[in-house]
């Protein structure tokens, strides 16, 4: 129907289901700097000191970028992802030591590793809060004795601070409408577009974690904080001036 708007999911299906299951998403993100990425992957990887064959787990993994660009590396990765159409997808590329699996990280994958990594913020997305615990939780029984968790977060409080209510982003054709604010503790973005006639409306919600409240997950779930790094570069963390907070614990 021409002009209906359309928001894609089933009845009450959590909007990451849903959104991350369109190619609308890796449309509107599709020029995110892999070059960054894998120096990111190399410092990562070199501070872990992880050697080659050790096996790592990538949590909500999406297509897999990240995943292929480790197994490359010499790793053994497995990629796991709640997003069926995005493990369809990576499965493509599966080889020997490289995995790609649909499952929730806040429940335990069935396997142990050397390091579990969840990567560019891929984290605080539930609707409960339990589910937070749950999933630090879940990362602290994959990991070996003598693994290591990561997990790559935005500084929420620089981000809340550079806030764009508003902008304009055209990929492929397809022009986003791109609405950011700050509602009841999460940082919300609404997204909106025309594609062939249709109208489309998504909504991102990542809960506003500080360094504070990681620390208080940690403590609850018996881990140890060993790093707090503000970029991807490995330098350390201010919460005025760092786009990230990346956390290292086991």
């Amino acid at each position: 129907m021409q002009g209906e708007t359309i928001t894609m999911g089933k009845e009450n299906e959590i909007w990451y289901a849903s959104w991350f299951n369109t190619p609308y998403y890796h449309i509107l993100y599709k020029d995110r700097n892999h070059r960054e990425a894998a120096v990111f992957m190399n410092s990562l990887t070199t501070h872990l000191n992880l050697k080659k064959n050790d096996s790592i787990l990538d949590l909500a993994c999406g297509r897999g970028r990240h995943a292929k660009y480790l197994y490359r590396q010499g790793f053994d990765v497995t990629a796991i992802d709640l997003s069926e159409e995005s493990i369809d997808y990576a499965k493509q590329y599966e080889k020997p030591r490289l995995h790609f699996a649909v499952h929730d990280m806040c429940v335990p994958y069935p396997k142990q590793f050397d390091a579990v990594l969840n990567l560019f913020t891929s984290f605080g997305y539930f609707e409960n809060e339990i589910d937070n615990l749950r999933t630090i939780k879940a990362i602290k029984a994959e990991l070996k004795s003598s693994g290591h968790g990561v997990i790559d977060f935005l500084n929420t409080e620089l981000a809340i601070a550079n806030l764009v209510p508003s902008e304009k982003k055209t990929m492929e054709g397809i022009e986003f409408h791109i609405e950011k604010y700050v509602e009841d503790g999460y940082i919300i973005k609404n997204i909106r577009f025309n594609d062939e006639g249709n109208d489309y409306f998504y909504t991102e919600r990542v809960k506003a974690l500080t360094l504070q409240d990681f620390e208080l997950y940690f403590k609850e779930a018996g881990i140890t904080l060993k790093n707090v790094f503000g970029n991807y570069k490995l330098e350390d963390f201010n919460k005025e001036t760092s786009e990230r907070l990346i956390l290292i614990f086991n």
